[in-house]
Formats: structure tokens, sequence, C-alpha cells
């Protein structure tokens, strides 16, 4: 995933054909959203065989407890792990989600900027805010996902091929029941040994949450057969088909549609 112009030679094998115009993407979502799904599983799994082992799932078991199993009416959950593009697409296509949207936490809303998180100093991660229904899918499975599917969680402040803090893994909880949950399941799938290395996920506050510039939006769909989304992101989509079909979902649930509907 390119990133601002100091980080640029980490990923100069994708620059030349991953950003679409900004002013572009949110005309483009509405288009592209029915077929883009559907050509995303077919990338992914033609990449599967590829992929580094960083976008290889695990098959871990569920949480043994789930603190937030009483929660009432929609709730929300951020996670970081890595570029948020995959994140993100892989939280739009689980059932029960209504929305989840890119963007920063951890640091201040002044360099809740793209390109000034990209330097790796603001103390922001490239987070997601999933906002879910808890009738429909847990907490607990959403933790399952995200460890399992969206990304390598004993990578130390990295999901390659991106490196440095801004693509650490972390939980940002809302509460004590999210915090609880959270570290209940990575010690429960540390003792099962699930993983070659120990998880190193920081389970930390959740301060604020900054929404990523529209055009980080819904990047996954709209791109499918870019170069960094074809190589590291869609095989995370075939995964969440093939390890989870109960919690999958061909239509995912776009930002920029909600969007643009609202303004009509």
């Amino acid at each position: 995933m390119p990133r601002s112009p100091a980080a640029t030679n980490r990923h100069s094998s994708f620059k030349s054909t991953t950003m679409t115009s900004s002013s572009r993407l949110p005309r483009l979502a509405t288009t592209l959203a029915g077929w883009g799904g559907a050509i995303a599983l077919t990338f992914g799994a033609l990449h599967l065989g590829t992929s580094s082992a960083s976008e290889a799932a695990v098959k871990i078991p569920a949480p043994a407890a789930d603190e937030t199993a009483s929660a009432n009416g929609t709730q929300t959950a951020v996670f970081a792990g890595g570029c948020f593009w995959g994140v993100q697409g892989v939280f739009q296509r689980v059932q029960g989600v209504s929305q989840a949207v890119s963007g920063y936490s951890g640091g201040k809303a002044a360099t809740a900027k793209y390109e000034m998180v990209g330097s790796g100093l603001t103390g922001h991660a490239e987070a997601v805010k999933v906002t879910y229904d808890p009738k429909k899918v847990s907490y607990g499975t959403l933790l399952q996902i995200y460890f399992s599917v969206a990304h390598d969680p004993t990578q130390l402040n990295r999901q390659d091929p991106d490196v440095g803090p801004q693509y650490r893994s972390a939980v940002f909880y809302g509460d004590a029941t999210q915090k609880a949950t959270t570290e209940k399941y990575i010690a429960q799938l540390d003792a099962a040994k699930v993983y070659r290395s120990k998880i190193v996920t920081q389970v930390v506050p959740l301060d604020a949450f900054y929404a990523a510039e529209d055009y980080h939006q819904d990047y996954l769909t709209l791109n499918p057969t870019q170069g960094y989304i074809a190589r590291f992101d869609l095989p995370k989509i075939a995964n969440l088909k093939t390890m989870f079909p109960q919690q999958y979902r061909a239509e995912p649930a776009l930002v920029m549609a909600k969007a643009g509907k609202a303004q009509q």
C-alpha cells in the first residue's frame, strides 16, 4: 500500500496502479458495488496460492467467554491490523455489520491525516470502526474473524509489506466488557498455541476514532484489480467466505454508497 513520499520505496512495485482519483471514487461506488464483490472473490481465489504467510488465515477456536454477550442495540468496535483497506473489506462482508469505516485511532485530531499518519510519528494506527448488531453477530465472532482472517496478530508494528507503528495490531476497546473479552481471548489463543509466535496485539482504550479521507473508503471493492489489493487483501475475502460461510455476505456494506443516499 503506497504511503507518504518518505515511505514509498517500500511499495514501489505497487505504486503505479494504486490510487484512483479521489473525486472519482464516490461516483464509482454505486456502479461497482454490485459486481465488485464477485470480482474480488475471483481474484482472491487466484492469488490464494501465491499470497505471503501473513495473508494465510489461521483456523482458531471461538472465544470461550464473551463478556459482551448481553449487549443490546447497535454496537461499535475498533480494530487495527495493518492497512485499513483489507481490514475494512473483510468486515464490510460480515453478516450483521451495517458499516465499517477506515480511519485512524491512537493519536490526536490534528494529525489524523493520511500523509501525517504515514510518517509513523503521530501515534495513530490505521484502524476500522465496525458498527454491528450483536443479535446477528457477536463481538466474540468479530474478534475471531479479526484474529484469523483480517490480519496476522503476531507481527509487531507491521503487516507485510507495510512496516511501522501505524500498521500495528491493536484492539481499541470501548468499554470494560470489550476489554475483558479481548484479553481473555488473547490468553486463550496463546495458551492453545494456534500461532507459531506469541500474539502482540495491543488492547488499549479508545480515546477517539477519526474517519479517513473519502478516497480510502471502500477501496478494496472499488479497486479489485489493483496490484496491492489483489495480492495482499483479496485472499482475506476468499478466506472469510471459506472459513466463515455463515457470517459471509456477498454484498459489502459500503461507506460511500450510504453517503450518496444521504445526500439525495
